[in-house]
C-alpha cells in the first residue's frame, strides 16, 4: 500500500519554506512511525501547528511484532482508522491459541469496549494510514530528514531541531516543543541527555518471515524454555511465523534455526509449516536490553521505543506506540492550548505511562529471559493478560478525540 500524503515530502528542495517559517511550529515530531505518527495525528486534530519529519522514505518496512492488542485495535477504532486497516485485508483475529509443554489453551477474543477482533497489519500497511491521516488532519509531513542535533534557548531548554535533508542541505525548524519518536536507538534521546531509569536484564532474539498457504486459526503462540514461536494472520493472506531464543540460538536467523526452533516448541506449527510455501529470505532481531528513560523535560519529550522498549516477545511494542501517543499528544495539547504547566503536565504524562508499563516491563523481561520452566510460563502470561486488560480499561475511559469519525463497531 503506498502512502497518499497530501502534504508529505521525500528528498525535497524547499527548505527555504523551513528557513522563513521554522518558528510557525507548534511541535515537531521526529520520526514517522507508529508512534511519532499518531502523536502528530491527535495534536493536528486539537488544533495544533505540527511538522513530522522521518530520515526514512514514505511506506517503507520495519521490524515488528505485528500483532496488536485490545488496547492497540481499540485505540484505532477511537481514532477512526480501523476501518481503514480492515479494507486493507487484515484478517480478523478471533482466536488465539497458547501452547505450553504438553498442554494447549484456546482462548476466544470476546467483544469488549466495541473491539470484536485483533488484527496483525503489516507495517507498510498500518503506518502508512496514520502517516496519510496525519497528513490530512494538516501535519506538514517531510521525509528524507535526519535530524542531528537539538536547537535550545538561553536557558537550555529545547527549541527546535536541525540537521540535514538527503541531498545533503541543512534543515532547522524551531517548535515551542520537539518530541523524539526516533526508535530504539534514538538520537533525540541522546542529545537531550535522557537518562535509562528502569533497564531490562534480558536479551532475547527473534528471527521470521513470511509464510503463503499455511493454516492456522487465529493468533498461535508457542513456549517452551529457549524454543518460543507463533503464527500471526497478516496482509495479502499471509502469515507472519516467528522463532525466539536467547541470541545464541539464533545467531544471524536464518530457515534452519527457525525450523528447529518451532519444531521445539510447537510440532503442530512445524508440520502445518513443511506443508507451506516460504518466505525468501528471513527478518532477525538480534536482541537489545529493555529500557524506561525519563521521556521529557524543557521543551521535549519521548514518545515509542525512544522512551520505553521491551522485548518483542511479549508483542505489544505497536500497542504501546498507539497507547502512548494519545497519552503525549493530551498532555502536549494541554501544555500549548490550554496554558498548563509543562512540566506537571509532561511528568504526568510519563507517570501514566509507567503506571500502565512497568508490570508489563518486568513481566516481559522474565519471559524474554526464559527464566521459566512449563509450570511457571502460563501464570506469568496471565498476569501480563491482567496488565493489558488494566490498560484497556484506562484508554476507554479517555475522552472522545476531535475529528475521529464514528468508532468501529
Amino acid at each position: 500500500m503506498r502512502p497518499a500524503y497530501d502534504n508529505a515530502h521525500d528528498d525535497t528542495h524547499d527548505d527555504a519554506y523551513y528557513t522563513a517559517h521554522d518558528d510557525a511550529y507548534d511541535v515537531v515530531v521526529v520520526g514517522a512511525r507508529l508512534a511519532g505518527a499518531g502523536t502528530a495525528l491527535l495534536l493536528a486534530r486539537f488544533g495544533l501547528r505540527v511538522l513530522l519529519v522521518d530520515r526514512g522514505r514514505p511506506g517503507a518496512d520495519t521490524l515488528s511484532t505485528h500483532a496488536l492488542m485490545r488496547a492497540g485495535v481499540l485505540q484505532l477504532s477511537r481514532w477512526g482508522l480501523l476501518d481503514e486497516v480492515i479494507a486493507a485485508g487484515t484478517p480478523p483475529v478471533r482466536r488465539a491459541v497458547f501452547r505450553y509443554g504438553d498442554g494447549v489453551v484456546p482462548v476466544d477474543v470476546k467483544a469488549s469496549y466495541g473491539v470484536h477482533a485483533l488484527y496483525a497489519p503489516r507495517r507498510t500497511v498500518l503506518d502508512s494510514i496514520v502517516v496519510n491521516a496525519a497528513s490530512t488532519a494538516g501535519v506538514h509531513v517531510r521525509f528524507g530528514i535526519t535530524v542531528t542535533d537539538v536547537q535550545r534557548g538561553r536557558g537550555g531548554e529545547v527549541t527546535g531541531v536541525v540537521g540535514r535533508t538527503r541531498d545533503g542541505s541543512d534543515f532547522g525548524a524551531r517548535a515551542r516543543i520537539v518530541v523524539g519518536a526516533d526508535g530504539i536507538r534514538s538520537t533525540m534521546a541522546e542529545r537531550v541527555g535522557a537518562p535509562v531509569e528502569r533497564a531490562g536484564a534480558s536479551v532475547a532474539a527473534i528471527t521470521y518471515g513470511y509464510w503463503t498457504g499455511l493454516t492456522t486459526d487465529g493468533y498461535e503462540w508457542n513456549f517452551r524454555a529457549d524454543a518460543t514461536s507463533g503464527a500471526i494472520p497478516t496482509n495479502d493472506g499471509r502469515v507472519c511465523v516467528f522463532a525466539g531464543a536467547s541470541p545464541g540460538r539464533i545467531g544471524r536467523g536464518g530457515m534452519e534455526p527457525l525450523r528447529q526452533i518451532v519444531a521445539a516448541s510447537s510440532p503442530d506449527l512445524a508440520t502445518r509449516l513443511a506443508a507451506a510455501t516460504p518466505p525468501a529470505a528471513l527478518r532477525t532481531f538480534t536482541g537489545r536490553p529493555g529500557h524506561l528513560r525519563r521521556s521529557w523535560g524543557p521543551g521535549w519529550a519521548l514518545v515509542g521505543d525512544a522512551g520505553y522498549f521491551k522485548d518483542p516477545l511479549t508483542t505489544h511494542g505497536m500497542t504501546d506506540a498507539l497507547r502512548d501517543a494519545e497519552l503525549l499528544a493530551r498532555a502536549i495539547v494541554d501544555v500549548v492550548a490550554g496554558g498548563a504547566d509543562e512540566c506537571a503536565a509532561l511528568a504526568a504524562y510519563q507517570r501514566t505511562r509507567d503506571t500502565l508499563s512497568t508490570t508489563f516491563f518486568e513481566l516481559t523481561d522474565i519471559v524474554a529471559g526464559h527464566r521459566w520452566g512449563d509450570g511457571e510460563i502460563r501464570d506469568l502470561l496471565l498476569r501480563v493478560n491482567a496488565a493489558m486488560a488494566d490498560e484497556v480499561a484506562t484508554l476507554a475511559a479517555l475522552p472522545p478525540l476531535p475529528g475521529a469519525g464514528a468508532a468501529h463497531s
